[in-house]
């Protein structure tokens, strides 16, 4: 492999053929994205003290018999309870070669639901971060801070996404691919990646977010288009471009720009500086080739903001800055899109919750 860059799905399929991804049952053809993979919970939970890092020469296995409380079987579903933090194993497991690194994030839907998902390896010192060389099992740590969530095995709440090298965008190249093939639909702001701000803008009925409601019922998580949004969400409506975040509640709103990814680059969402307010947007951060592009249907389709204020109550106003798209290479071309012929929930996207709610 010499390319450099973000590996694609065709290139995911021969780490698979050569045993680099493993799994301990077979991987399925949908598990695999245009640029990462989707991961799947085992068949027990492990409900843990508290969350953890294995820290280096330790593996995961020592510190969950360190913090364990008690364990679930997933096999047939269980209930993940809101406030407490899980420890699950994940049926794929890697053997990755010198030179390519990994890294994982909630998938779209995991990160609407408020469910944070982060994955954690033996030896590990960051989250979400797999270096070169690494071999061993993976483990998804869900700690869901809304919504208590019904989970089974085999369901995908976080993904992976494979590179070789470096191929991050400078900020001359990304002001180039701008000119070239416009990546948002207005000025771009580019500071160690393309800015988006928030839209607060009053529309015809001052919709301009939703609040997750404090007290709910349990959601399942593979029942799409099931649940009354109106019963997990207080809608929040503007008349002057403004809303106050209350501390320790959990926003969805929507980026004020359309951004567009070309076919031969991706994108993780990140934050934009921690001294700009009291709130982070956060979790779901992968954005696929192809998502907002003319090539997949695509149109421009707007970043959905999964928002929590901290401790001070902060006043977010129509246009601010929130947060930043990195922007990098694929190895080469993926040979699916998003968006194109393959199930993609968000193109095109506006205000949306997860996949999970209907009006």
């Amino acid at each position: 492999m010499t390319e450099t860059g973000v590996l694609p799905a065709q290139t995911l399929r021969r780490l698979i053929e050569d045993g680099v991804i493993g799994a301990d049952r077979p991987i399925l053809p949908e598990q695999i994205q245009p640029a990462s993979l989707d991961l799947r919970l085992g068949d027990v939970a492990y409900r843990v003290r508290a969350s953890f890092l294995a820290g280096q020469g330790r593996s995961v296995a020592e510190r969950i018999a360190e913090f364990e409380m008690h364990r679930m079987d997933l096999s047939a579903g269980a209930v993940l309870e809101k406030g407490c933090v899980y420890v699950i194993p994940l049926m794929e497991r890697l053997a990755l070669p010198e030179g390519i690194t990994a890294v994982a994030n909630a998938k779209s839907s995991t990160g609407r639901l408020d469910l944070l998902t982060r994955t954690i390896t033996d030896g590990g010192v960051e989250f979400d971060r797999i270096a070169g060389g690494y071999s061993g099992p993976l483990y998804a740590e869900v700690c869901p801070r809304s919504f208590s969530v019904l989970a089974r095995a085999g369901q995908r709440l976080n993904q992976i996404r494979f590179r070789h090298g470096q191929a991050v965008l400078s900020d001359a190249d990304l002001t180039a691919l701008h000119g070239r093939e416009p990546l948002v639909n207005g000025p771009a702001v580019i500071s160690e990646g393309l800015g988006f701000s928030v839209d607060l803008r009053p529309g015809p009925d001052d919709l301009v977010g939703y609040r997750a409601k404090p007290h709910t019922g349990v959601i399942d998580l593979d029942r799409i288009g099931h649940y009354p949004a109106a019963e997990f969400w207080e809608e929040i409506r503007s008349r002057d471009g403004r809303i106050i975040l209350d501390p320790g509640a959990f926003y969805i709103l929507v980026s004020r720009e359309a951004v567009t990814i070309p076919p031969d680059y991706a994108a993780e969402m990140a934050p934009y500086l921690a001294m700009v307010g009291e709130f982070r947007v956060h979790y779901a951060g992968f954005f696929d080739p192809g998502f907002g592009h003319s090539a997949a249907g695509g149109t421009g389709s707007r970043g959905v903001l999964e928002v929590r204020c901290h401790e001070a109550p902060f006043v977010l106003e129509h246009g601010q800055i929130v947060g930043r798209l990195v922007y990098e290479r694929m190895s080469e071309r993926p040979e699916t899109l998003y968006g194109a012929g393959i199930a993609s929930n968000y193109q095109g996207q506006g205000l949306k919750l997860a996949k999970h709610f209907r009006a």
